[in-house]
């Protein structure tokens, strides 16, 4: 099991990258514009660095949903490794099934 604080610092970084998706998202589309003058890029540029950083979706971390490990994740589960096989042995994931050959 994760440290409790490690998985609330990363669902702190979820909350923040959803309310300043919007706004980030704009400003980036104005910087990257090249139609637009120098000026109004570089003023964009700087409004975007003055969001908070775990504003940015690149700082959240892919965490398991049952114990908040942060390796060998499963995108397509929502599962660590090891938690995937506990509830596979336990029969609790449809589809899943232990190989034996």
């Amino acid at each position: 099991m994760a440290k409790k604080s490690s998985v609330e610092k990363n669902n702190h970084r979820k909350a923040l990258v959803k309310r300043f998706a919007e706004k980030r998202k704009a400003l980036l589309a104005t910087a990257n514009d090249t139609s637009i003058e120098m000026e109004q890029r570089f003023e964009a540029r700087l409004k975007l660095a003055e969001l908070p950083r775990n504003s940015s979706p690149v700082r959240v971390r892919n965490r398991c949903e049952v114990t908040g490990r942060p390796r060998a994740f499963y995108r397509k589960l929502g599962l660590s490794r090891i938690a995937l096989r506990e509830l596979g042995n336990k029969g609790l994931i449809p589809g899943l099934v232990k190989s034996s050959w």
